[in-house]
């Protein structure tokens, strides 16, 4: 555990001193986040605050000797990947297939190396299917979220903080550290880019988040307990993201927009400011949920067969109570703008 805390420490440290170097950075080469219609803000902010979450995990790990691994070596390069993908659609917008095309490599590259879904009661075809599509939805998930100041990121360092704990109660205490990795430096991030916000992370960051999550909740392993239930571990730990992307997703088809080629103000966090919340306190009460999820987690991943189900059925009827709550006024403004891409949203 000593070691799970230094790296938290150096990755938590990396991300801070880094931030404010890649803010000037930033602001000396032009990279900006521009205000638009679907956006919050009303000045340029600049955009390259995903590489000091990227830097802080990636030097935590080399570090630490954690890299060698093969499993978690092919994180780690996946992560890259899409890290890389996403600061260059920060700059240039990339076509969205080409976007999707680099997540859907990545995440090959993950099944070739022996990161995926082992759900003994599916055969192996689906639990590659899944695999690839828990990681592609869950990078994008959290590229959806990043909406609002603090909000992607904040998220993002709760999930990681119950994949910490979660990992180290069942032993996996190289799994625990790569998720400290992620919880450090996006709470060194968060300094920077709480409300209100002097730097975004842009696609670069929570691309790479995204995709660093989902890898480890594919990673975490029960010993004590029945894939039959702790499948709901992970799916419950990204909750607040998995919630977020099926409300725009059905928000949007309901209104005949095409969910993956549009933008808007749509989200959770928007519906809960127009409904009187100000961004802060939306913003603190989808950490709350977030942190609600990982409770669960945790005891779904002790549950029996009953248990759990019990836990991941009252769930679910929250959750779309929540969504009817949300959705129910179909002349709700959403500013939902046409020809963008998933990962500007």
């Amino acid at each position: 555990m000593s070691n799970t805390m230094f790296i938290f420490v150096v990755a938590l440290s990396f991300a801070l001193a880094g931030t404010p170097v890649l803010r000037s950075l930033a602001r000396r080469i032009g990279f900006f986040d521009r205000p638009a219609a679907r956006k919050l803000q009303r000045a340029p902010i600049p955009l390259m605050g995903g590489l000091a979450i990227y830097a802080g995990v990636t030097v935590a790990i080399l570090i630490f000797g954690q890299s060698y691994l093969p499993e978690l070596a092919s994180i780690l390069i996946g992560a890259t990947v899409v890290s890389l993908l996403g600061l260059w659609d920060d700059r240039v917008e990339l076509p969205a297939l080409a976007k999707l095309a680099g997540q859907l490599l990545a995440a090959g590259g993950l099944v070739l190396a022996g990161v995926q879904v082992r759900l003994g009661f599916l055969p192996d075809w689906l639990n590659v299917v899944l695999t690839i599509g828990w990681i592609t939805g869950i990078s994008n998930a959290i590229n959806f979220l990043d909406n609002m100041d603090g909000l992607a990121g904040g998220i993002s360092a709760v999930a990681a903080a119950f994949l910490t704990v979660i990992a180290a109660m069942n032993g996996q205490y190289l799994v625990s550290s790569f998720a400290a990795a992620v919880f450090g430096a996006c709470l060194g991030f968060l300094f920077f880019n709480s409300s209100p916000a002097t730097i975004f992370m842009g696609d670069a960051g929570s691309l790479f988040l995204g995709f660093t999550l989902a890898a480890l909740g594919i990673k975490l392993r029960f010993p004590d307990n029945i894939n039959i239930v702790t499948w709901m571990v992970p799916v419950l730990v990204m909750g607040v993201p998995i919630f977020d992307t099926t409300l725009v997703i059905i928000s949007r088809i309901r209104r005949r927009v095409n969910p993956f080629t549009t933008a808007g103000k749509d989200h959770t966090s928007h519906r809960l400011v127009r409904r009187g919340l100000t961004q802060r306190e939306a913003v603190f009460l989808l950490y709350l949920a977030g942190c609600a999820c990982g409770i669960l987690a945790i005891f779904v991943m002790q549950a029996n067969v009953p248990e759990g189900y019990q836990v991941g059925a009252a769930v679910l009827a929250v959750a779309l109570w929540a969504l009817w709550r949300l959705e129910r006024n179909p002349k709700e403004r959403t500013d939902v703008e046409e020809k963008e891409t998933p990962q500007t949203t």
